[in-house]
């Protein structure tokens, strides 16, 4: 048996497809999902979505956003969701430096807006360098 895999943004359908395995960044930690897995709504938070198939891994950078787990699908709606071919590498550095300069000096009003941006990049990193 095989998952069906659905990941949208406001922009356009990013996968779908028939996989085996999902990992996925949840509100609480990262979440596997296997066939047969529990009915699931959960919310995502930044970093690297994972998925497994006869054609081998592939991952996204995405950001915050839900997704949904039922009857062997797994529906992912996400802010952004990026491949590596369409992640530029230089820019993801610059926003790494940039983000981590600004935890340097961060003040409690953009505290979380800083990690975000971080975050962001860091997973973007990850992607473009599997």
């Amino acid at each position: 048996m095989a998952l069906k895999l659905i990941v949208v943004t406001p922009e356009k359908k990013v996968v779908d497809a028939e996989v085996e395995t999902v990992e996925l960044p949840g509100q609480l930690g990262y979440l596997g999902i296997l066939t047969g897995h529990a009915p699931l709504i959960s919310l995502l938070t930044t970093g690297v979505l994972t998925y497994r198939s006869g054609a081998g891994e592939k991952s996204l950078a995405i950001s915050a956003g839900f997704v949904e787990v039922k009857d062997d699908s797994v529906s992912v709606l996400a802010d952004l969701a990026e491949a590596p071919a369409e992640i530029d590498v230089a820019a993801a550095e610059r926003d790494r430096a940039s983000a981590e300069e600004g935890l340097k000096t961060a003040s409690r009003e953009n505290l979380d807006e800083i990690r975000g941006r971080l975050e962001l990049a860091q997973a973007r990193l990850a992607v473009a360098k599997k």
